[in-house]
């Protein structure tokens, strides 16, 4: 008989979970060293934890580098599922291009005072994701909903391998 697969937790949900978990750890961090180096210590190693964890979920997927980052978003895309609304520009081989106009992550961690981590647990990780993608993928952001702006502007840039 076969049983049935456990569904996936939405990224959202994962986040908030992770969240109820970091966010006393990281204010605790700010009592006792401040916030700047609090913050400076807790950035820098959800940055190399997230960094180390898409490069070897990319190398597990194998492939081209590019094809790994497809592999990557392929699976992320239905865990993130309606946590944002996006408006297509563009989509085609050279380019992907979209605004982000409503993140359910940024509503989040704006309403637990802590913007900033949810832009390392989540905005941060875009450039890392396409970091697998080698010089075959290229992002460029400016701007997000996170740290206050109207949208958040994806500007992918794809070359040849």
């Amino acid at each position: 008989m076969d049983v049935p697969a456990e569904p996936a937790l939405s990224l959202l949900d994962e986040v908030k979970l992770q969240a109820k978990v970091l966010v006393p750890v990281l204010r605790a961090l700010r009592a006792e060293l401040g916030k700047e180096r609090a913050d400076r210590l807790v950035v820098g190693a959800l940055s190399e934890w997230s960094r180390d964890l898409y490069r070897r979920i990319g190398a597990d997927k194998g492939g081209t580098a590019r094809e790994q980052w497809d592999a990557i978003w392929a699976d992320l895309r239905p865990r993130i599922g309606a946590a944002v609304d996006r408006e297509v520009l563009r989509d085609d081989a050279a380019a992907r291009e979209f605004n982000v106009t409503r993140c359910r992550y940024a509503e989040f961690f704006k309403a637990l005072g802590e913007p900033e981590l949810g832009a390392v647990l989540l905005c941060d990780i875009d450039f890392q994701i396409a970091a697998v993608g080698g010089d075959a993928v290229e992002l460029t952001r400016t701007q997000t909903i996170m740290t206050g702006a109207a949208y958040c502007d994806f500007r992918y840039r794809f070359r040849p391998s």
